[in-house]
């Protein structure tokens, strides 16, 4: 009887570990952020468009119509979805498809979306402008803390809203 109650106890303990249905711990960890289940990473995440010329495909194969042909560099797009190794990925525009892995990279960018935003010297409203950026520019996020990024544009570092950029989420903390 006692093995068989420390098995309950350690199949009750596992359970609630691997995530299984009915666990109030394991549904509020589920419903708090998607993975994908090519990856593990999560989805939506931002990454940006390796390749100087990269094809969105209607479908996760090259026999897949070309839809979309980003070309530019650098730009941030959003993955929405995984398949084998391609990548459903949207623009800031909702534009996108399946774009394979290796067209993208894990450097964070960003598209400036305010006209002559300004670049502050700390991440605060008071803080000295250092630069200004136009609108539609991409910028690289060195890191971000929730409410601000510190970006790279054109040789100028600054501190920025995160509001102002696509290509980060409010809230979102990273370095």
């Amino acid at each position: 009887m006692k093995r068989k109650l420390s098995g309950v106890v350690l199949a009750a303990v596992l359970a609630l570990f691997a995530g299984a249905p009915g666990t109030a711990v394991a549904q509020d960890a589920r419903d708090a952020q998607e993975v994908g289940t090519v990856t593990g990473f999560p989805i939506p995440r931002y990454v940006s468009i390796k390749a100087s010329e990269a094809n969105a495909r209607r479908g996760p194969s090259r026999s897949h119509r070309i839809d979309w042909v980003f070309q530019r560099r650098n730009m941030p797009v959003q993955i929405v979805g995984e398949h084998g190794h391609w990548r459903r990925i949207v623009d800031r525009d909702g534009a996108g498809g399946w774009m394979h892995y290796s067209l993208l990279s894990g450097v964070r960018t960003a598209i400036i979306e305010v006209d002559m935003l300004e670049l502050r010297q700390r991440p605060d409203a008071t803080a000295p402008v250092v630069a200004q950026a136009e609108l539609g520019v991409i910028a690289f996020l060195d890191e971000c803390d929730g409410t601000w990024c510190h970006v790279t544009v054109g040789g100028h570092r600054g501190w920025v809203p995160i509001e102002t950029l696509w290509g980060a989420e409010a809230g979102e903390i990273f370095d």
